[in-house]
């Protein structure tokens, strides 16, 4: 097994290091070319306390409960022990209240905790856009998240070795699921077959990976991915795939879910098995999937070649789908800039939290991934909107018939960022339907059982109750009433006091593992950290 001391350097591997990969199987083809995390510091969040309190806070379990309050909550080192009546609602707090031997506590008078956010869909960056994985960690944290599945989050040997460091706590980083592409990290090239593909999966389970993504291209035949499948289940590894246009005949998400697929991500696939006068999509005639124009603006032209929503087929494949248990994990803010490029373009926390290299490769070019804006028309923003209005009716229907839906960000590409486009996907699923005790509930025990489910275990963090791992996240302002509060750039709100406009909101402390992080703090390291970069670019 990879071990926390496992990569460190930049750019490079070091001898310790080669020598660990080369006794754990993983390929040194390549450098990892990434920049793991720093030791956590003392001034990176306090405890875990031997007892800590979170004293008045009215509580969101999670569960899609009423919200309940006030409360304390009592942890000890890493785990909630008791949770504990306060007071009487509009009525003073009782005084000296149990225990009194608490190590730190925090008082939470008037604000609100929720489960640490999951976010099942997320990447470190890259070194060309962002190579410093304490990155987008800090900006996670900041938002509330505090567990991740990285798809990948990085390259396998550095996945896995700052999976692990997480584990222990030795980084300022959520909790972290190493998913890794098919074939990836191993010294035995491309998966060309479904014995290959079973024996991938082996080595896999034994070298801390927690599951595979398919992208269902290249030599991803159909005849693989289910071998994959089938052998992922019997290693309990968890699967989730990209079912990506290239080879939508052959493996669309009903098919997929038919092999034992655990979760689609993004739309691809669930509209290709909702085709009402063609098996295909009836794609232009010059359309070429590898001009990042033609794939992406080429996705919304669908829309109106399905079966209609509430129809008999529609109805059917949901149904089919909700049978299977597969997971929808919609990822909107992704690709929200497609509808309204103005408003991700000019969003309020670039010019602060934006890396200016990251910044860079958002700009419309033909060789960055998802940088497809070449001249982005209204045409192209009005077929977006009318793909998402019935994408959302979609993945709402799947919903309310009691399909699971995750909550997952893919940001760090189409001018979305780490930490703020998960909070952007809270708000677009309230958008699609969901009700906000309902959005909670896909951003917290709906991605922590997605994760846990494979390894044949139930979720230890996902809901506040006693037992549970302390991941909580405490905020000033309630988000069932406003998910904008959560953004780390907050919400502007006139005071009636002063007629004047001020910004109220943002997470105050993210907890994890009985660590408790502070917010605002994490948002300030970010900031320096872009503040420094702008700095070198000027020079």
């Amino acid at each position: 097994m990879i071990t926390t001391n496992a990569i460190r350097k930049v750019g490079i591997i070091c001898a310790t290091c080669s020598a660990l990969m080369l006794s754990t199987g993983f390929s040194l083809t390549q450098s990892p070319a990434m920049i793991p995390a720093p030791d956590r510091s003392a001034s990176d969040g306090v405890g875990p306390f031997k007892k800590m309190v979170i004293r008045g806070a009215t509580l969101i379990d999670g569960t899609g409960g009423p919200p309940r309050g006030p409360v304390d909550i009592i942890i000890e080192e890493n785990r909630i022990t008791d949770i504990v009546n306060a007071g009487t609602p509009g009525l003073p707090l009782k005084e000296k209240r149990n225990p009194t031997d608490a190590e730190h506590e925090i008082d939470a008078t008037g604000m609100f905790v929720t489960p640490g956010f999951v976010d099942v869909h997320t990447h470190g960056g890259d070194p060309k856009k962002a190579p410093e994985l304490e990155y987008p960690y800090k900006l996670w944290l900041a938002h509330g998240v505090t567990t991740v599945r990285g798809v990948a989050l990085a390259w396998g040997p550095l996945g896995a070795a700052e999976k692990l460091r997480s584990e222990k706590n030795e980084i300022t980083a959520p909790r972290i699921f190493n998913y890794q592409t098919l074939g990836s990290a191993w010294d035995k090239g491309r998966v060309t077959s479904p014995d290959l593909a079973r024996e991938w999966v082996k080595w896999a389970a034994a070298n801390n990976i927690d599951g595979i993504k398919f992208f269902n291209r290249g030599d991803e035949t159909p005849e693989i991915i289910a071998a994959a499948i089938d052998e992922a289940k019997k290693n309990k590894l968890g699967t989730v795939a990209h079912l990506s246009q290239n080879l939508a005949l052959e493996v669309n998400a009903e098919s997929a879910a038919a092999m034992g697929l655990g979760t689609v991500t993004h739309f691809y696939g669930h509209f290709e098995s909702l085709l009402k006068d063609h098996k295909i999509q009836n794609f232009p005639a010059d359309y070429n999937y590898n001009n990042e124009y033609d794939r992406f603006a080429g996705v919304a032209d669908i829309w109106n070649q399905i079966y209609e929503p509430d129809s008999p087929e529609w109805k059917a494949y949901l149904q089919k789908q909700k049978n299977l248990g597969i997971v929808f994990d919609p990822t909107f803010t992704i690709y929200a800039a497609s509808r309204d490029l103005m408003r991700a373009r000019n969003a309020d926390w670039h010019d602060k939290y934006t890396m200016p290299s990251l910044w860079k490769f958002f700009q419309s070019t033909r060789d960055n991934h998802g940088s497809y804006f070449y001249d982005w028309t209204t045409h192209d923003e009005v077929q977006w909107r009318n793909f998402y209005q019935r994408y959302m009716h979609l993945v709402n229907d799947y919903k309310k018939m009691g399909g699971r839906v995750t909550t997952g960000s893919d940001s760090g590409f189409i001018y979305k960022l780490y930490g703020f486009g998960y909070i952007e996907e809270l708000e677009l699923l309230q958008e699609a339907g969901f009700s906000p005790l309902e959005v909670i509930q896909s951003a917290t025990i709906n991605g922590a059982r997605t994760l846990m489910e494979p390894k044949g275990e139930a979720p230890q963090f996902g809901i506040v109750r006693k037992g549970m791992l302390a991941d909580l996240v405490i905020m000033p302002e309630n988000p069932l009433a406003n998910f904008k509060t959560l953004y780390g750039t907050g919400h502007e709100r006139l005071n009636p006091a002063t007629n004047e406009p001020e910004i109220v909101g943002g997470v105050k402390w993210t907890i994890k593992d009985g660590i408790v992080f502070d917010a605002k703090k994490l948002l300030n390291d970010v900031a320096d950290m872009v503040a420094a970069k702008k700095a070198e670019t000027t020079k």
